[in-house]
Order: C-alpha cells, then sequence, then structure tokens
C-alpha cells in the first residue's frame, strides 16, 4: 500500500525523489481512507462527471428514493449537515434538477422532488458511477462486500467520532 519512491525531474537536470509514505501513515485508517477518498474524486471527475459531485449525486439519489421528503430529513441519508445540505439543494434547484417546495404544514421545511431534467441528469450519471464502481472494485470482489464493509466502517468512525472520550 504506499507509491514507491518515484524519481521526477527538478531544475537543471537533477533528479527530484518523491520519498513513498513512512510506515506509521502507512497503519493509519484514516490516512489509507483520506489517500482512497482522493483517488474516488479523482476517477469521479474523470470518468463519471466533471461538474456534479459526489454529493450532489447522492442527495438526487435520496430525492428519487424518497420525493416529498423534506432536505433536513435527507441531510443524515445522505450523510450531509443541514447547512451543506441545504447550500447543495439551493445549487441543485438553480440547475433546475430538483424542485423545492414549502410545506403546507411548515414553511420552514423544504420538501424536494427530482424535475425532469434531475431524472435524466440522475441515470446518465448512474450508468457512469456503476461503471466507476466495477472499475474501482474489480472482478475479484465478489465474494467480498466491499460497499457493506466500507459502510460498517463508517458507522464505527462516526459513532467514534462522537465519544467525549476514547478508552
Amino acid at each position: 500500500m504506499g507509491e514507491p519512491v518515484r524519481a521526477g525531474r527538478r531544475g537543471r537536470g537533477a533528479p527530484a525523489v518523491t520519498p513513498a509514505p513512512p510506515p506509521d501513515l502507512l497503519a493509519a485508517p484514516g490516512y489509507g481512507a483520506r489517500r482512497m477518498y482522493q483517488a474516488y474524486l479523482a476517477a469521479w471527475n474523470r470518468h463519471v462527471d466533471p461538474v456534479l459531485t459526489g454529493p450532489q449525486f447522492a442527495v438526487l439519489s435520496a430525492v428519487r428514493a424518497y420525493p416529498g421528503n423534506d432536505q433536513s430529513s435527507l441531510a443524515g441519508a445522505v450523510a450531509l449537515d443541514t447547512s451543506t445540505m441545504a447550500d447543495l439543494c439551493r445549487r441543485l434547484e438553480q440547475r433546475g434538477l430538483i424542485r423545492r417546495v414549502e410545506s403546507p404544514r411548515d414553511a420552514r421545511r423544504k420538501l424536494l422532488s427530482l424535475t425532469e431534467e434531475g431524472s435524466a441528469v440522475l441515470t446518465q450519471v448512474n450508468r457512469r458511477a456503476r461503471r466507476l464502481d466495477k472499475a474501482l472494485l474489480g472482478s475479484d470482489s465478489s465474494d467480498v462486500d466491499v460497499a457493506g464493509l466500507l459502510n460498517t466502517l463508517g458507522a464505527r468512525w462516526e459513532a467514534v467520532a462522537a465519544l467525549d472520550e476514547l478508552n
């Protein structure tokens, strides 16, 4: 796990050496998670969509799954805080991908639904995202539920983050 030392070019022909990550970093799960996330973002931008972000895709997916729910309720489903969710929904609305309407019972609640364009965009992006998933997981991952494992780890890490003190 870690990259080998690479030689590059620096200035007047002197090779630049990029050192491999130190062993203590390679042993840290946070380093591995950040590295995977950075690689995922790069792959998403290149192979799925350079404009629609992963969090925006997650919101569109949740709105499709739960049409008419309010944005605060859906924030938890897509692992976003409510202020980030509100910002993101405003941008999706401005792009014409979702509709936000006030709840008839509480004007502070914004109910969400996909527009026709939002539904079409989600269908196209979802196809490319699934191809990316297959490329990232490879064909030999069929015996292991990698996504399930990552979600289990995510839930555990969220619980640890919420602790007042570590044991």
